[in-house]
């Protein structure tokens, strides 16, 4: 059952990436949209299909089967793990932030230049790598 759980959560974290990887790339385009144009509009349904339904599934299903794959190897008791963790969370936290950015572009609220949306598209890769290099190297004395 375990391998079937690892995989299940490998797809949930490609497609969480995805999501958080694009849904910023979307506010730099939209952040250049006029108002109310035919483009805003449109911005808004893929900004809102693309987190209601991609990422928050996604999300959902990562947390729980890494969770659950988490207890049944043992990696809670782990240093590495911990630290994971916190950069799992802090995606998370920006997964909801991003929330927040697409109920201020449905509200024509959006405040920012096209440049602060490039920054945000980062950010996750960010926390991707130090993720991936934990998962993989699991440095026991960090």
């Amino acid at each position: 059952m375990y391998l079937w759980i690892k995989a299940l959560h490998v797809l949930a974290v490609i497609s969480w990436m995805a999501g958080l990887l694009y849904l910023p790339r979307l506010f730099v385009y939209h952040s250049a949209a006029e108002i109310g144009s035919i483009q805003s509009e449109t911005f808004k349904v893929m900004e809102r299909r693309l987190f209601k339904a991609i990422m928050t599934p996604a999300m959902i299903v990562t947390w729980l089967s890494g969770l659950w794959m988490s207890s049944e190897s043992g990696f809670l008791r782990e240093y590495w793990f911990h630290i994971k963790l916190l950069f799992v969370l802090a995606m998370t936290v920006t997964h909801f932030y991003f929330l927040k950015l697409c109920y201020i572009f449905a509200s024509d609220s959006n405040k920012h230049k096209s440049r602060y949306y490039r920054i945000w598209n980062e950010i996750p890769t960010l926390f991707m790598i130090f993720i991936v290099l934990l998962v993989i190297i699991k440095p026991s004395n960090i």
